[in-house]
């Protein structure tokens, strides 16, 4: 079964001018996914997508291959991450080379490791699922929400306004870090958030979304205190 890992890192980051080559911790942090694909050993190819040429050269210099870079319709503001993959997985059957499954990982996910990758698709091998999604409990209830209305607070659910934290049923999140997938579902259900989904859940301490420099520094803490 040929498997290939696609490494989304476009050039045109706004919120942190460069993000994803900026140095964490000593390297880059695109280097982080692309070694983490790397030493899993389970891809044919591990790829970066990206319009840029400063962050195609670094993809090289850690072991990615660029085979072509991103067009233009998928390197703007708003091409979504469904859009690249299609667009990656068509130019490779243009060229001849076809996978039956694929893992997209984000260039700013230096939590992902090999290991989490190598059983994530193992287990969605196994499975009869379209995709394996990494995912997080909310940290406190969902439904015991507070919104603003006129100038005061609100519950969201009022329902739940009176129920106990471990009563209510768990919810979870998308981690933001990597999405395994089977090619054929994918090209059939054009997204990667539909279809029988996988779930693999991750600890609290190893997500961090990284959009802000507040955000990037808790990484780098978060990062320290896992691997001292």
């Amino acid at each position: 079964m040929s498997k290939v890992a696609i490494i989304t890192a476009r050039g045109g980051s706004k919120r942190i001018p460069r993000k994803n080559i900026k140095e964490f911790l000593g390297k880059p942090i695109l280097a982080y996914s692309i070694e983490a694909a790397l030493k899993s050993g389970m891809f044919d190819e591990v790829m970066v997508s990206t319009d840029d040429l400063d962050i195609a050269e670094i993809a090289i210099q850690y072991g990615a291959n660029v085979p072509f870079y991103r067009s233009e319709n998928t390197a703007g503001d708003f091409s979504t991450t469904n859009d690249v993959l299609m667009e990656v997985l068509n130019e490779y059957e243009k060229r001849g080379t076809y996978f039956n499954m694929a893992c997209c990982i984000y260039p700013t996910a230096p939590f992902v490791t090999a290991a989490k990758i190598r059983t994530a698709m193992n287990l969605l091998e196994e499975s009869d699922a379209d995709t394996l999604i990494p995912v997080v409990q909310f940290s406190y209830p969902p439904q015991r929400a507070l919104v603003m209305h006129e100038g005061r607070l609100v519950f969201k659910n009022p329902e739940y306004m009176d129920s106990r934290s471990q009563d209510l049923e768990k919810q979870y999140h998308d981690v933001g870090q990597f999405y395994c997938f089977k090619v054929t579902s994918f090209k059939i259900n054009r997204k990667l958030m539909v279809g029988n989904i996988l779930p693999f859940v991750v600890p609290e301490m190893e997500v961090q979304d990284i959009d802000t420099q507040s955000d990037w520094d808790i990484a780098q803490i978060k990062y320290q205190a896992m691997n001292p």
